[in-house]
């Protein structure tokens, strides 16, 4: 069974992330919890991609669609709709306008629990809602009733994969093997040697 340390997860920063110059900031964040970052590129993405990349799950209308709608009744406000398929269709056509309408940044970081603690650090989807301390939380002031009457995707600067099973599709639709690379950083000494005394050898 493979250590907890090699789990590994996709990071992208949307356009709006590049546009208003977070990349350091997002990347510092996810460093100095002790994640290493070992993929890294900048493209600009077709819509065909980014289709593909949010429909790797069969699920994932289903769950986004159900997502949003209890999102909208939770904060007292009408959903678009009530089919979850409806509203994820919706949401994919915006997503695609949106993610290719600048470069982005797609990063691979691997740590223990790092689809976890990404998904903490970068804090709720929705940034109105994401907690203070969070990135969203921190820099975006985007709702969904805010984008939803603009039609537009939300502006929430980063995707970072849900579960280890997503990064495990994710990962291989935006770098192939040859571009993850493999070396290791002094602090991972401290972080997982079983006996941490080694430093004073």
């Amino acid at each position: 069974m493979a250590h907890p340390r090699t789990e590994q997860t996709l990071v992208i920063v949307k356009p709006d992330g590049i546009q208003r110059a977070l990349i350091g900031e997002i990347m510092k964040r996810y460093e100095r919890i002790g994640l290493k970052l070992v993929g890294l590129k900048m493209l600009v993405p077709t819509e065909e991609m980014i289709e593909r990349h949010y429909l790797l799950d069969p699920d994932w209308k289903k769950n986004v669609g159900e997502k949003a709608i209890a999102s909208y009744i939770q904060k007292g406000e009408i959903p678009p709709s009530n089919d979850p398929i409806a509203v994820a269709n919706s949401v994919v056509e915006r997503l695609k306008e949106y993610m290719t309408s600048g470069p982005v940044i797609a990063m691979v970081w691997e740590g223990a629990h790092a689809v976890e603690l990404v998904r903490k650090i970068t804090g709720g989807t929705e940034p109105r809602s994401a907690g203070i301390g969070t990135i969203r939380g921190d820099f975006v002031l985007d709702s969904y009733s805010m984008s939803d009457s603009d039609n537009r995707a939300i502006r929430n600067l980063i995707h970072a994969s849900g579960s280890v099973a997503e990064a495990q599709m994710e990962i291989p639709h935006w770098f192939t093997a040859s571009e993850i690379v493999r070396y290791r950083v002094p602090h991972e000494a401290t972080l997982y040697d079983q006996d941490i005394r080694s430093i004073l050898s």
